[in-house]
């Protein structure tokens, strides 16, 4: 479980591609230890597993069914991931809880500059808009948000500067792909109801 606040970003270093899955290898400031090998970690807002780390060096296994559902199909050497440790008993949540269970991917439609935020609209497929609430939480790569409209193909977020300087989402433009992972008292709430 994560809470969608960003303090780390890593670069990928090299992609070892196999024929369904693939290993990722992250050059990143975070530090881990011996014991953290195994655990979960949220690249991007995927729950990936820490194989092995070597000073600045973290690898991560990616397998068919998250290549299926996540931006990491089209991610290439040099790409900058968002990292978040899983959280501990006791954390403060500063964002929302975050599985980093990827529900789809969409696509950036426009990058509107309001001062220094910036209003980013993203088409997303009718199939899921059942799952968003306006003022509701979203995490987009990760990143915890606020939908501040719903539109017809699609919703809108604002980001602060402050999210933007930590994040890979300054990095976004025009047609971009995002993971985005809703939110999930929405989801769990719209299958009882079902």
């Amino acid at each position: 479980m994560f809470n969608g606040i960003i303090k780390n970003t890593g670069k990928i270093n090299k992609i070892f591609k196999g024929k369904k899955d693939c290993t990722l290898e992250i050059v990143s400031n975070i530090k881990f230890s011996k014991d953290e090998i195994g655990s979960s970690i949220s690249c991007s807002g995927a729950c990936l597993t820490l194989e092995n780390y070597k000073k600045n060096l973290c690898r991560f296994y990616i397998s068919k069914e998250t290549l299926s559902k996540t931006i990491f199909k089209f991610c290439k050497k040099g790409d900058i991931i968002n990292l978040e440790k899983s959280l501990r008993f006791g954390d403060r949540i500063s964002g929302h809880f975050v599985q980093g269970h990827v529900d789809t991917t969409c696509q950036t439609k426009t990058i509107l500059h309001l001062g220094k935020s910036w209003e980013i609209t993203f088409n997303l497929s009718k199939n899921y808009k059942k799952y968003l609430i306006q003022k509701g939480s979203i995490a987009i790569n990760g990143v915890s948000l606020t939908i501040a409209k719903i539109v017809n193909n699609g919703f809108k977020i604002v980001i602060i500067p402050q999210t933007l300087k930590q994040t890979n989402l300054i990095l976004l433009k025009k047609r971009d792909h995002v993971n985005i992972e809703f939110d999930l008292f929405g989801k769990y709430m719209k299958n009882f109801i079902k």
